[in-house]
C-alpha cells in the first residue's frame, strides 16, 4: 500500500519533468533550421551548395529578395534600405533586449560587426519587443548603449518586419548577399563559426 501511494505521490514529478523535457529540446525540425527560405514566409527549403566546412549555404538561383525594412525608429544610423545596402552583405538579427538567448548572442554579432564592417558587412538589429516594457523607445535607446551595440537597430514595434521575414522566434538571424538575396538564416543561439564562414563566403562573393 505504501509503495502504491508513493508511486502516486512521484507522479507529478515525473509528468513535470518530461513537459519541461519537450520545453526544453527543440524539435529536429527546429534545430535544422540553419538556412534557406526567403520571402515572405519560411515554409519550404531551398537548393544549397555545401561549402568545404559543411555548412549549408543556399545557392543565389534559388534565393528570393529579401523584404525590406518596416519603417521604424532607427537608433545608431539614419534610416536604412537593403536598396541602399546592394554591393553589401547585411546580417538582419531579429531580437529584443529582454531575450536572455538575444544577449547571449551578442558577443558574437558584435564581433562580426567589427571585424567585417569596413570588409562589406553591414548588421542591423530588428528590435522587434516581446513585452510591453521593450516597446518603449527610451528602454531601447538605453539598453542598446549599455549592451554596447554599435551597429544599427531599427525598432519593429508593429511586427512589420517581422512577419514579412516569416520570424517566429528570438532571436532568429538571416545573412542577405550583395544582391540583397536571403542565403542563410538560423533561428536560436550557436551557429557561430557556421555563421561567420558564410559571411566571409559572402564577402568575397561578387556582386
Amino acid at each position: 500500500m505504501r509503495r502504491k501511494n508513493l508511486k502516486m505521490a512521484l507522479l507529478p514529478s515525473i509528468v513535470l519533468i518530461l513537459v519541461l523535457t519537450a520545453v526544453s529540446f527543440p524539435s529536429q525540425a527546429q534545430r535544422s533550421r540553419t538556412f534557406g527560405i526567403v520571402g515572405a514566409h519560411i515554409t519550404h527549403r531551398v537548393s544549397a551548395d555545401t561549402l568545404p566546412s559543411g555548412v549549408l549555404l543556399a545557392r543565389p538561383d534559388s534565393s528570393e529578395a529579401a523584404p525590406e525594412f518596416a519603417a521604424g525608429t532607427w537608433i545608431n544610423s539614419d534610416p536604412l534600405t537593403l536598396k541602399g545596402l546592394r554591393g553589401r552583405v547585411v546580417l538582419v538579427e531579429f531580437w529584443t533586449f529582454g531575450c536572455f538567448n538575444c544577449r547571449n548572442t551578442l558577443p558574437a554579432v558584435k564581433r562580426w560587426d567589427a571585424r567585417y564592417r569596413d570588409k562589406g558587412l553591414t548588421v542591423v538589429g530588428v528590435h522587434s519587443p516581446e513585452t510591453r516594457g521593450e516597446r518603449n523607445l527610451d528602454s531601447v535607446r538605453r539598453q542598446v548603449a549599455s549592451l554596447a551595440i554599435k551597429y544599427p537597430v531599427v525598432t519593429d514595434n508593429e511586427f512589420e518586419s517581422w512577419r514579412a521575414y516569416g520570424v517566429d522566434a528570438w532571436p532568429t538571424i538571416f545573412v542577405v548577399d550583395k544582391e540583397g538575396r536571403i542565403r542563410w538564416m538560423h533561428v536560436g543561439e550557436g551557429a557561430y563559426e557556421q555563421t561567420e564562414q558564410v559571411i566571409q563566403k559572402l564577402l568575397a562573393e561578387d556582386s
